[in-house]
C-alpha cells in the first residue's frame, strides 16, 4: 500500500501520541528524572510519561521545573507484569496509583486464567479496575502477543470494552512477541465494530518512524484520520523517541517546531 503520511508528518504526530515510558525494575530517581527530561523536545512533548506509582511524585516534580506540568500526562500500570493478580489485589493498585498523582492507568488483563477458557476473570478484573479508577483513563493490557489466535485476541478485547476500558492495549513489551500490524488491526476492528468512545494503544518493540508510520496509516484505514488524536491513539516506547527527533530534525520544517502543523 502507498504511504499516506510522510515520514516528518507521521513523527511529529506519533511524538504527541506518546506514552515516553520506563518500566524496569531496578529504577531510580535519576534514571526518572532523565526520562522527563527528555520529554521537553523542540518539537513538543509526547502525551504522556509511563513509569512504576513509586516514580509519579518525582516524575511530577520533574515536569513542573522543566514547565510540562498539564501538558504532559501521568500513567502506570497495575497487575504487571505478569496479570496474574485476583481483581482485589488490581483495583488496589489502581487506587493507590490514583493516590499517588497518577491520571492513567494501564492495567494488564488476567490473559492466562482467558487462556485457560475463564472469561469471567478478565470481566471482574477490569470491571473491578473500572470502579477503582473512577473518571481517570485505564487502559487495558491485553498481551496480544501471548492469546495465539486473532480469535482470542477480538474476544479479549470485547470483555474489555464491556467491562470499561478506555483504551485496548497490545502488550506490556516484556514477552517474546509484542505489537505487531496484525494484532493491532484486530484491536483497532474490534474498537470499531463496538461502537464504543475506546482507544488503541499500540506497545512493545516500536523503534522508528517507518515502524510508526505504518500504524499510524493502518488507524486512519480503519478509524479515519480524524480519530487519531491521544484521546484514541497512543504509542507506549521508549526508543522510539530518539527516532523520531531525528526524523524531525532533519525534515525540511526542523526548525519551525509543532505549531507549522
Amino acid at each position: 500500500m502507498q504511504s499516506m503520511i510522510e515520514p516528518e508528518a507521521a513523527a511529529r504526530l506519533a511524538l504527541g501520541l506518546m506514552d515516553l515510558t520506563r518500566l524496569e525494575a531496578d529504577d531510580e530517581a535519576s534514571a526518572i528524572i532523565s526520562l522527563c527530561r527528555r520529554a521537553a523536545t523542540p518539537f513538543g512533548p509526547p502525551a504522556a510519561i509511563c513509569i512504576h506509582a513509586e516514580w509519579l511524585a518525582t516524575a511530577r516534580k520533574t515536569l513542573r521545573e522543566l514547565g510540562l506540568e498539564g501538558s504532559v500526562r501521568l500513567a502506570t500500570v497495575a497487575n504487571f507484569p505478569a496479570g496474574d493478580a485476583d481483581p482485589g489485589q488490581a483495583a488496589a493498585e489502581v487506587r493507590e496509583a490514583l493516590a499517588l498523582g497518577a491520571d492513567e492507568v494501564d492495567v494488564v488483563f488476567p490473559w492466562r486464567r482467558f487462556m485457560a477458557g475463564d472469561d469471567q476473570a478478565g470481566r471482574t478484573l477490569v470491571s473491578a479496575c473500572r470502579e477503582a479508577c473512577t473518571e481517570r483513563v485505564l487502559k487495558v493490557i491485553l498481551e496480544t502477543g501471548c492469546l495465539q489466535s486473532p480469535r482470542h485476541i477480538e474476544r479479549a478485547g470485547r470483555i474489555a470494552i464491556e467491562a470499561g476500558a478506555d483504551f485496548l492495549k497490545t502488550s506490556t513489551g516484556k514477552v517474546a512477541i509484542n505489537a505487531t500490524p496484525e494484532a493491532a488491526r484486530i484491536l483497532l476492528e474490534t474498537i470499531r465494530d463496538s461502537g464504543a468512545d475506546v482507544g488503541c494503544k499500540v506497545s512493545g518493540g516500536i523503534r522508528d518512524t517507518a515502524q510508526a508510520q505504518a500504524y499510524l496509516e493502518l488507524a486512519a484505514e480503519i478509524m479515519g484520520a480524524d480519530w487519531i488524536t491521544a484521546r484514541h491513539f497512543r504509542f507506549g516506547a521508549s526508543g522510539l523517541l530518539d527516532d523520531l527527533l531525528a526524523t524531525l530534525s532533519d525534515g525540511p520544517n526542523a526548525g519551525r517546531g509543532r505549531d507549522a502543523y
